[in-house]
């Protein structure tokens, strides 16, 4: 915590609660480690307080998606794209524009318990599909949905429910559903997000949020919690000080992370969230424009 309140002294506080995620209408299929539930409203207000209508919102590092995914459902944005790395992930959002019929019948079908659930992660997918429906398995049953090798089954889990404690079948499918019906308006780009935020970067009706799953300034969690954990930091910020749309960067609130924003002249600010410990800290909001 000391660290926390010593870097970045000189940078604003934004005023707010912690906010409560069980407020926040859950779009996503995924628990996603790292994932930005509680960022939501703040991204609303950014949204909103643009003077133009975002004909797209780019998230070149998507993941879990929910930012995207709750801008497009409350129509703030015209379309999203959705960009991510890892092929796990990518699978998932690949079969939910194309066609996730198969995906919600077997999510439905499944019936879940240590055996079933091994047998599913040690199976060799063929096709996108497959390799979907073994992501979603996976994220759903390992401890905190962390997709990177190495990560373990959840043992206990709620209540004693082992493997089953984050498995709600009805519920995935319902938001798989949700989010097929907006196919038309959502592009999802398997690759990685730098060329991606290149191709939009001459677009002044584009909108950016990017949320690395990598770590900055020697903090090394990244490399625990995601499969693809190493990025050219000052590359992305060089990037950045290029579009011609507005964006919002959340980062570890790191030193490293604060000259590359101050050197481009960018706006800064540090939000209070909760770690996965319940403990209070700072991220750091980055944009092109005052917040």
């Amino acid at each position: 915590m000391q660290e926390q309140t010593e870097i970045g002294a000189h940078i604003p506080i934004r005023t707010q609660q912690v906010v409560n995620t069980a407020s926040v209408s859950h779009r996503s299929p995924f628990r996603y480690p790292g994932g930005k539930t509680w960022l939501v409203p703040t991204i609303r207000a950014w949204l909103d307080g643009l003077d133009y209508r975002p004909s797209h919102l780019i998230d070149p590092f998507t993941g879990g998606g929910i930012v995207p995914l709750s801008a497009l459902f409350d129509d703030r944005v015209d379309e999203i794209v959705l960009v991510e790395l890892d092929q796990e992930v990518a699978a998932v959002w690949q079969t939910i524009i194309d066609d996730p019929t198969w995906l919600v019948a077997q999510i439905e079908a499944f019936e879940i318990n240590l055996d079933t659930v091994r047998a599913v992660l040690a199976s060799e997918p063929t096709t996108t599909e497959e390799r979907a429906f073994r992501t979603i398995i996976k994220n759903r049953t390992q401890r905190g949905g962390i997709l990177a090798k190495g990560a373990s089954l959840m043992k206990t889990g709620e209540k004693g429910k082992g493997v089953a404690s984050r498995w709600y079948p009805q519920t995935l499918a319902k938001r798989i559903r949700a989010i097929h019906t907006y196919k038309d308006r959502i592009t999802v780009y398997a690759e990685d997000g730098l060329p991606i935020i290149a191709k939009y970067i001459s677009l002044p009706t584009a909108a950016f949020f990017v949320d690395p799953p990598y770590t900055a300034g020697g903090k090394r969690a990244g490399s625990r919690l995601y499969n693809h954990n190493e990025l050219d930091h000052e590359a992305l910020f060089d990037l950045m000080a290029a579009v011609q749309g507005q964006f919002m960067m959340t980062y570890d609130n790191a030193q490293t992370v604060i000259d590359l924003s101050e050197e481009r002249n960018f706006t800064l600010e540090k939000i209070p969230m909760k770690n996965a410990h319940h403990r209070q800290m700072y991220e750091l909001l980055i944009t092109n424009q005052a917040i």
